[in-house]
């Protein structure tokens, strides 16, 4: 009796362990089905890596790119965007004297240049960033740049010389001076041979 008891009881312990695992088993499923619907939700609305390579194509408009990258360029006052250009202030750091100054920079499509200026009239060229000389384009994640006015606001423009620290006026004109400059970014091509 006390054996049949024993067996019984046996038997009722793997029967509770084979359905645990048949629970686990099921809700283990679920998740990896749950987690492939997100990771295909999450491609299928993730912008194509075309997105960030160098555009030299004439009839190509600037300001629809940008707005078709989800940029709202209508509430963001900071700059200026047209189809050739994209005009605005940022605050660059100096090249030998590590200060920051406030410049008017203009990216130009047509001249294929990203220069910058004393203040908007234009008149007082203080550089040019040639988009053959552009490499790449970051947001300054490492905080690498010393006594940065707004650290998250800070990003690199990378050229085969120099690296560029700019802090823009808001995180939207961060975004879309980055974006922007990446369309010119023609530097890298020459490394990929």
């Amino acid at each position: 009796m006390a054996r049949c008891q024993m067996l019984e009881e046996e038997r009722r312990r793997r029967e509770e362990a084979e359905k645990r695992l048949q629970d686990e088993t099921f809700h283990r499923q679920q998740l990896v089905e749950k987690e492939v619907k997100m990771r295909a939700k999450n491609f299928s609305q993730a912008r194509p890596m075309t997105r960030y390579l160098p555009i030299r194509k004439e009839e190509f408009d600037l300001r629809s790119h940008v707005e078709s990258s989800g940029h709202s360029v209508e509430t963001c006052y900071h700059l200026i965007l047209t189809e050739k250009m994209c005009k605005g202030y940022l605050v660059k750091m100096g090249g030998k004297i590590k200060s920051w100054k406030k410049r008017w920079f203009v990216f130009d499509r047509l001249k294929r240049t990203f220069s910058y200026y004393v203040d908007k009239h234009e008149t007082k060229l203080k550089g040019v960033i040639y988009f053959q000389a552009i490499e790449e384009v970051y947001y300054d994640h490492l905080r690498s740049a010393t006594k940065s006015p707004n650290t998250s606001l800070t990003f690199c423009v990378k050229t085969h010389d120099r690296l560029y620290y700019m802090v823009a006026p808001s995180a939207e004109a961060m975004r879309i001076w980055m974006d922007v400059i990446v369309t010119g970014a023609e530097g890298y091509t020459q490394f990929m041979n």
